[in-house]
């Protein structure tokens, strides 16, 4: 590979409690359907451009994956990160995740899922629930899920624009009605949902629930921390840190002729999400213009790479 930067075309996924709100970031929805999810950078985006292009990202890694994740990646169960842009239209199951521990013990897989999100967008009288009202047993908890009364032992917060959640494993959460969310997790899709507020999917059908693993594996004494960074006029915000992932803010004044620079250093792999605005990134042989809604995925063989523009970006890697 050469180093250059690779723009991504996302996978979509349709969701009983998704809307449209993608297409208010730039992105391209191809038909009516209620879109929840865009796995902006994942095994299956799509390489959009370039000598690469139409190729999935999980097809690269046989032959190009030290080059583009780096050699100190581990790609054993394929890309280690996830990153989406979600659009609740609707309340999300009330849901929880287990950790690399339960995941290996349940489900027998080596990654659990802890993930953060960082509200890009919010109505006026968004929520989202971050954990279990204090004091909450397991017992409880166990009791209110069979009762069908759990949304009273929810801690329910409201949130808006350029708030920010370090989830980790087992925290019992739901994203609420209007809100437009980054999210940044371990590359796993092992959820077990807890409570789905009586609705059906979009065959018609309850959605399953999976109330004893969920049980098992929650944590009913840390709620998730919210913190705010709207407003906020700093360069580069780190949102969340943990041992799978570092997640940024960044964000940059043309008028000021800003300019930020990053290096790889061929260690790491580093992806870009625009969330407002435009930006350019030159890196390797190459240039990419970026704008809302698009991800651009640096590769650990690009070493050092350049950001102009106006625009705000979510930068994800590992630590």
């Amino acid at each position: 590979m050469e180093g250059g930067p690779l723009l991504l075309q996302p996978a979509l996924k349709v969701k009983v409690w998704g809307g449209r709100k993608l297409e208010a970031t730039g992105m391209d929805l191809p038909d009516g359907q209620p879109y929840g999810e865009a796995w902006v950078m994942h095994d299956s985006a799509t390489v959009a451009a370039g000598p690469l292009a139409g190729r999935e990202l999980g097809e690269l890694l046989p032959h190009h994956g030290e080059s583009l994740a780096g050699p100190e990646v581990d790609l054993g169960e394929g890309w280690p990160l996830l990153a989406k842009l979600l659009d609740a239209s609707a309340w999300l199951s009330v849901q929880v995740h287990p950790d690399d521990a339960w995941a290996q013990r349940l489900e027998n897989e080596t990654r659990g899922k802890t993930e953060a999100w960082y509200v890009v967008a919010a109505e006026p009288e968004a929520r989202l629930v971050r954990g279990l009202q204090p004091g909450c047993t397991r017992e409880q908890l166990a009791a209110a899920i069979h009762a069908e009364t759990l949304p009273a032992l929810l801690l329910e917060s409201p949130v808006r624009a350029g708030d920010a959640l370090m989830l980790r494993a087992g925290t019992v959460h739901a994203l609420g009605p209007g809100l437009l969310v980054y999210e940044i997790q371990q590359t796993s899709d092992r959820t077990y949902r807890l409570y789905d507020w009586g609705r059906r999917g979009l065959d018609g059908q309850p959605r399953p629930l999976h109330v004893e693993r969920g049980l098992m594996v929650a944590d009913v004494d840390e709620p998730a921390p919210l913190e705010h960074h709207g407003g906020r006029q700093e360069q580069v915000v780190e949102i969340a840190r943990c041992d799978y992932f570092v997640c940024e803010l960044l964000q940059l004044n043309a008028r000021a002729g800003e300019c930020l620079t990053r290096d790889t250093a061929g260690r790491r792999f580093q992806a870009l999400t625009c969330i407002a605005g435009q930006a350019t990134l030159a890196c390797g042989p190459g240039e990419l213009s970026l704008r809302a809604g698009q991800t651009a995925l640096v590769p650990a063989c690009a070493g050092v790479w350049r950001l102009r523009g106006a625009a705000q970006l979510l930068l994800a890697r590992q630590p």
